[in-house]
């Protein structure tokens, strides 16, 4: 409490803190204000209330300096970039919007939030948040102003949500080690292209119909008449999926690779590793306009990367894939393990939404969701840390050193 909430100037705002932790972290199935409320010896639901939904604390500071302390804890291997879904009812909740909802698996009612998490293979938490605004919030003036929407804050989407969550903690001083994300992101030529331009190398899922150029396939420049604009350089050959690029290089060509030790035994599965020029549309136009503001000209190459595969057995084609710009002599195990490492973040979104409440957050307005986030990552922080420390704290542990709460918070 003393070092994430040392931003907070207020005494009694500190004191807030503390108890809404402590009543997120204690037993309990609901982690609404009022059940923590009921429960905490020293809580009071109005004060809590207004802490969370209406006090002016700045949240940002206080993620910052978890970002600091868990990147440090942590020491992760990537940073994932994911979103999660809250189901909810009514038009009121900010930024809730009728949209594809992950916790049901269909459209439906809810918010969607955009987080950053450091990952290793023994740990992981939030490191930022950025909730999603649907397009019809953009002009709902009744709606933004009861809610407390910032006039600045217009639709954004996820993936620029998501560079924007990166180009933060960059500002803070944290710069990840890899960026690792779903075909959600993955798929998308312009996040790829986004994370390139600021160095972040990164290893992203794709869909199977992602079209590639082999890397060795060559752009020649059609025979110039001497009229008009000059031809650009283009390739002979039409691109290929990802799905049949990698089926026609054979079962034989795949090789076994362990990435974890599972709770069932070794997580054992065949991969392919190339390289290859993505192709599509976008990654054509993007490519383009990189080459024109760095050279001046375009010479039709399209920028390489590496293809990863996965052919389980019992298959009858490859199933998943990924891109990845990491360096050509990344060790194709390594590109496997950063490539499902996400499965971490799988405990971290239930822990946040089941233990610690991320979505049991009743108010509606901007400001309350987000000082709702910030506590729950607070909370999930301490725990992350309580479990990279296994070694029985003493009476003068940092961990277990009394806060002296306030008789009524």
């Amino acid at each position: 409490m003393a070092d994430v909430f040392a931003s907070i100037p207020r005494k009694d705002q500190r004191a807030k803190g503390d108890c809404c932790l402590r009543g997120l972290m204690l037993d309990g199935r609901r982690k609404s204000i009022q059940a923590m409320a009921a429960r905490l010896p020293d809580g009071n639901e109005q004060n809590l209330q207004q802490f969370v939904n209406q006090s002016t604390w700045d949240p940002v500071p206080v993620r910052r300096r978890i970002a600091e302390r868990m990147v440090t804890r942590i020491g992760p291997d990537a940073w994932a970039v994911d979103d999660v879904s809250f189901p909810k009812d009514g038009r009121m909740s900010v930024g809730v919007g009728h949209q594809y909802c992950g916790a049901l698996g269909k459209q439906a009612n809810c918010q969607v939030a955009v987080s950053v998490h450091a990952v290793s293979d023994a740990a992981s938490c939030p490191l930022n948040w950025r909730l999603f605004l649907p397009q019809e919030w953009v002009d709902d003036a009744v709606r933004r102003q009861r809610t407390g929407v910032p006039k600045d804050v217009g639709h954004r989407e996820k993936w620029r949500l998501a560079l924007d969550a990166l180009d933060e903690l960059a500002g803070w001083g944290l710069v990840p080690p890899v960026v690792v994300a779903d075909a959600g992101y993955g798929q998308n030529a312009d996040f790829r292209a986004g994370l390139a331009e600021r160095g972040h190398a990164y290893v992203v899922g794709i869909r199977g119909d992602i079209t590639v150029q082999p890397h060795d396939a060559h752009p020649t420049a059609p025979a110039w008449s001497g009229n008009g604009r000059r031809p650009q350089p283009r390739y002979r050959q039409p691109p290929v999926p990802v799905a049949e690029l990698a089926a026609a290089a054979g079962r034989q060509a795949f090789s076994e690779v362990t990435w974890r030790q599972g709770s069932r035994g070794p997580m054992t599965s065949r991969f392919l590793a190339m390289r290859v020029r993505p192709s599509g549309v976008r990654s054509r136009r993007l490519a383009q306009a990189a080459a024109v503001a760095g050279h001046g000209r375009w010479d039709g190459v399209l920028p390489q990367v590496r293809l990863l595969a996965e052919w389980p057995d019992g298959e009858e084609e490859p199933t998943r894939f990924w891109l990845s710009d990491l360096p050509g002599d990344t060790p194709i195990a390594e590109l496997v393990r950063l490539a499902k490492i996400r499965w971490r973040i799988e405990h971290d979104y239930r822990e946040l939404k089941h233990g610690l409440g991320l979505d049991h957050f009743e108010g509606r307005s901007w400001t309350g969701w987000h000082h709702h986030a910030t506590l729950v990552t607070a909370a999930h922080a301490f725990l992350t840390e309580q479990r990279l420390a296994p070694k029985a704290d003493t009476p003068d542990s940092p961990s277990t050193r009394s806060s002296t709460p306030s008789k009524t918070c």
